[in-house]
């Protein structure tokens, strides 16, 4: 009986340590940090990289900074102490968030970026970006196309410590100051706030009653544009925004805002989980660190194709 009890020990044992790689990657984890999940594009982009790292085996943990880089600096500090395998990031600015990315870094833990740039390299593994200079001037060229290349308009711009804002407006007006009868008579940011671009919007209105068109850095604050444009009566104004939401999506479908510039979130975060996998099984990504995905215009023509910040063939 003493035999036999040894040799059940003994196959116990040994199948536990054949089942012991798989018992250790299933419990490895993979820290998912974005700003708030109120803009569907950050949920979008929390969504596939959550979705991808399950489907690989991880386990996940989704955590929200709110675009504050001492937040985000806490959630790294919990990230390091819970010893996660890799960090996918939509980082709280570019340059507020090296340190953090460093801190992770120092301790073993590679960091995949997606959506905002950080303004170093050789800090995080992978930096994964939408074309945002390739977009701004496809949205611009559509812009300029509604506005028959003349008039008034504004534009909103996104939050100033964030690089997308500033590239974004670049490739704007990189296209539209081509056209001397196109007459920008506001510019204001509204840090991608979809209820202080209401309240921007009121008061370029008030301004400049004569506004015949707005751009907007992002659908956030081109949907709240167009909720102050429809109070006032002027759905006649020509609002783009940029990002490809189900929220523009569906104005475009009903006549509002008349056209939008998709960028791929929700595939753009499950690459970083995918790049991380790779990187963590073999060390590399096999892939630069800084990766452009290129946008597409969405207008009435394509908006029924598109779902979820992604858009089917």
């Amino acid at each position: 009986m003493n035999s036999m009890r040894r040799f059940l020990l003994s196959a116990a044992v040994a199948g536990l340590a054949a089942f012991g790689p798989a018992l250790a990657q299933a419990a490895d984890t993979i820290a998912i940090i974005t700003p708030s999940h109120d803009n569907p594009f950050f949920k979008a982009e929390a969504d596939g990289a959550d979705a991808k790292a399950k489907e690989l085996g991880y386990d996940t943990m989704v955590l929200v900074h709110d675009d504050d880089a001492n937040k985000q600096s806490e959630l790294f500090d919990s990230a390091i102490a819970a010893g996660v395998k890799a960090i996918i990031l939509d980082n709280a600015g570019a340059d507020a968030s090296v340190a953090a990315v460093q801190k992770a870094k120092d301790a073993g833990i590679p960091s995949f970026l997606i959506d905002r740039e950080i303004t170093s390299t050789g800090v995080a593994v992978s930096q994964i970006v939408s074309n945002n200079y390739q977009g701004a001037q496809l949205g611009a060229e559509e812009f300029v196309k509604l506005m028959g290349e003349k008039g008034k308009y504004a534009e909103l711009v996104g939050k100033e410590s964030d690089t997308n804002a500033g590239i974004r407006s670049q490739g704007y007006h990189d296209i539209i100051d081509q056209y001397p009868d196109l007459e920008m008579v506001a510019r204001q940011t509204a840090n991608w706030s979809q209820t202080e671009a209401y309240s921007v919007m009121e008061s370029m209105l008030q301004a400049h009653p004569d506004i015949q068109g707005v751009i907007s850095g992002n659908d956030t604050m081109a949907m709240g544009a167009w909720a102050a444009l429809e109070a006032a009566g002027r759905t006649d104004v020509i609002v783009v925004g940029f990002d490809g939401s189900n929220d523009v999506r569906d104005s475009i479908e009903k006549g509002g805002i008349k056209a939008t510039v998709l960028q791929p979130a929700y595939r753009q975060a499950q690459m970083a989980v995918e790049q991380a996998d790779k990187y963590l099984e073999t060390g590399a990504t096999g892939q630069d660190e800084k990766q452009l995905m290129d946008c597409v215009l969405i207008n009435a023509d394509n908006a029924g194709k598109l779902e979820t910040f992604a858009l089917s063939e």
